[in-house]
């Protein structure tokens, strides 16, 4: 939530920092700002709405140049969104500009006391709160600008990426992080701040990601210094070469990131499993789990803990590793987990899942998870992430960056990973018959394919997305395997097109929901032929007695359902368990389509983030 970006160096300042800004609108974009020092003077622009607004905004001053800028794009936490709560925000003396990606939740008690010592604030923001409390400090006791900031931090509570600027010492930025993420990009006599790398990976490969606690001055002409916030040790830091590429970054040709990327599954899928599948030798190979498959086989419980689409990943991986690798699973929401005191025993591994590697609720049920002994595996897909680094050990998904705000191919390489890690637990531990074990293999390895024929649907998701875009309400029903696709869905559609919707076991139906069918009612029911279908050929009846509208998702050459259905989409046959990867593809499609149909902004639906670094 929230993207910062910063530059120092020879370059024009203002167009690096828009453009990095763009690139991390996907954080937040209730509002943006930017600010430029032209070697006298800070220059500050700021709007509510997005960075297009800014843009416009600014280009009113012909004289909005600099070397050393800082942006930020918010996603707002404190105070509502307006031109006066956008970032960056200045001290009262003018002299000290910060951009902030968290919240500081001991505010409150910090402004009371600045009060009293005279400062004034003109904002609703923790942030406004901190660059003066920096300043306080700073004059107090007479402190260059990186030592006030580590004075400073350690009197605040709470999750924080900043950026502080001092016009008195032009040529450095002061950077520091605890919960959110931060790189710092390293360029011949240049130096850039973000997010994330994408505002500057097509002018260096270098990066250096600071972890939790670390703060950095940035200085021109001067090697970065790390040091640890509470007792100023110094750090070696690591530099670490960037695998990401412009073009993963650019919509390539589509209207929008979304349909991009859902488009991309067949080819992420099997990026994915590459290296790690090989089905003619019949075997699996992750180091992860190779490094520490006598605590997996050991384990009394896995845990999951994960958010929002990831967590719907996780549910599908309930039913794999139980039904594969007779393992107990337990699906946590991580925003609850550490809350309501969970039992966490030494001989539990947690599984934290988390598309970017930095969900603040994730992060903090790993810590909760390694305190109390139990072992700990990550599955993300940012290499570098907090996630990856935090947790005992893990797999990467290769989705390749994620841009548009709802989730498409992180869910179905989530699924990817987590299937192939029970399927190597399942051959360890003796639960699958030889001939099973290689069959799901070679039906694992024949889903991107499938997947690229079950993408050849877009023309009916787009037909249906066209009589059912005016609907108020909708409901998904799905079986098994399919339940978690069923919510997944009524997700996807909520999200992007703000059409209520719901997702619910198929049989749970008669406990309450059946209530709300009638002619007007869109039913999306998830029905291939393996698993359930009888059990869902009868909740379909029963929808069809109530005059709900069907909307029926497949297995080809299906003729039962089709009788009854309003609409049928066909997808591939493959097995009960892999038919998550396909049966989610269409629901994909759906939503978009009447996103799209409906006018909204299908990258960036309003109120909300990618990246939820905040709790």
């Amino acid at each position: 939530m929230c993207g910062i970006v910063g530059y120092i160096g020879k370059r024009d300042a203002y167009s690096i920092v828009i453009k990095g800004l763009k690139r991390l609108e996907y954080r937040g974009y209730d509002s943006a700002g930017i600010m430029l020092h032209d070697g006298k003077d800070l220059k500050i622009s700021k709007t509510k709405g997005k960075v297009t607004d800014l843009e416009e905004v600014s280009a009113k001053d012909n004289n909005f140049f600099g070397s050393i800028g800082m942006g930020h794009t918010r996603w707002a936490t404190h105070g509502v969104p307006n031109d006066v709560n956008s970032h960056p925000h200045l001290s009262n003396s003018g002299n000290l500009a910060i951009i902030h990606n968290g919240i500081i939740e001991n505010y409150e008690p910090l402004k009371k006391e600045l009060i009293k010592r005279g400062f004034v604030f003109h904002s609703d923001t923790d942030t406004e709160v901190l660059v003066n409390l920096i300043e306080d400090v700073q004059k107090k006791e007479n402190l260059k600008l990186g030592k006030a900031v580590q004075v400073a931090l350690n009197q605040v509570v709470g999750a924080y990426a900043i950026a502080v600027f001092d016009k008195n010492k032009p040529d450095e930025i002061v950077v520091a992080r605890l919960g959110s993420p931060l790189a710092i990009g390293i360029g011949d006599g240049e130096f850039f701040v973000a997010s994330d790398a994408s505002p500057f990976i097509e002018y260096t490969s270098n990066a250096i990601y600071l972890e939790d606690e670390e703060m950095a001055i940035v200085r021109l002409h001067k090697p970065i210094k790390v040091r640890k916030i509470k007792d100023d040790t110094l750090v070696d830091p690591y530099v670490q070469e960037l695998k990401m590429n412009l073009e993963q970054i650019e919509k390539g040709g589509y209207d929008h990131f979304m349909l991009k990327e859902i488009y991309e599954q067949p080819n992420v899928i099997k990026d994915t499993y590459r290296g790690r599948l090989l089905s003619n030798k019949g075997i699996i190979q992750m180091a992860g789990i190779e490094d520490n498959l006598e605590k997996f086989l050991n384990a009394e419980r896995i845990i999951i803990v994960a958010c929002g689409t990831s967590w719907h990943a996780g549910l599908v991986a309930e039913y794999i590793f139980e039904e594969f690798a007779r393992i107990p699973v337990e699906v946590e929401y991580a925003s609850e987990f550490r809350y309501r005191n969970p039992i966490i025993n030494k001989k539990d591994i947690v599984v934290a899942i988390s598309q970017s590697g930095e969900t603040a609720d994730t992060l903090a049920a790993i810590k909760l998870a390694k305190e109390n002994g139990a072992f700990v595996f990550g599955v993300c897909n940012v290499v570098g992430s907090s996630i990856s680094r935090e947790t005992d050990a893990g797999a990467y998904t290769h989705a390749g960056p994620e841009i548009g705000v709802a989730s498409t191919k992180a869910f179905t390489t989530q699924i990817t990973v987590l299937t192939l890690i029970a399927l190597r637990l399942a051959k360890a531990k003796g639960t699958m018959s030889n001939s099973d074990y290689h069959r799901y293999l070679l039906e694992l390895e024949m889903i991107p394919d499938k997947v690229a024929e079950a993408l050849e649907t877009n023309d009916m998701a787009k037909e249906i997305a066209g009589i059912y875009k005016d609907s108020p309400n909708c409901l998904y029903l799905g079986r098994g395997y399919n339940f978690p696709v069923a919510l997944e869905g009524a997700l996807k559609l909520k999200e992007i097109s703000y059409i209520h919707a719901e997702g619910y076991p198929a049989a749970e139906m008669k406990h309450g929901p059946i209530a709300l069918i009638d002619e007007s009612m869109p039913v999306v029911v998830i029905a291939p032929k393996m698993g359930h279908y009888d059990k869902v050929v009868s909740n379909i009846q029963e929808i069809k007695s109530r005059s709900g509208k069907i909307i029926a998702v497949v297995t080809k050459g299906d003729t039962q359902v089709r009788e009854l259905a309003d609409h049928v989409i066909e997808i591939p046959e493959t097995s009960d368990a892999l038919s998550p990867l396909l049966t989610t593809i269409p629901l994909q499609l759906l939503s978009y389509h009447i996103a799209v149909m409906r006018g909204c902004n299908v990258d960036q639906p309003r109120n909300l983030a990618k990246s939820v670094t905040v709790e």
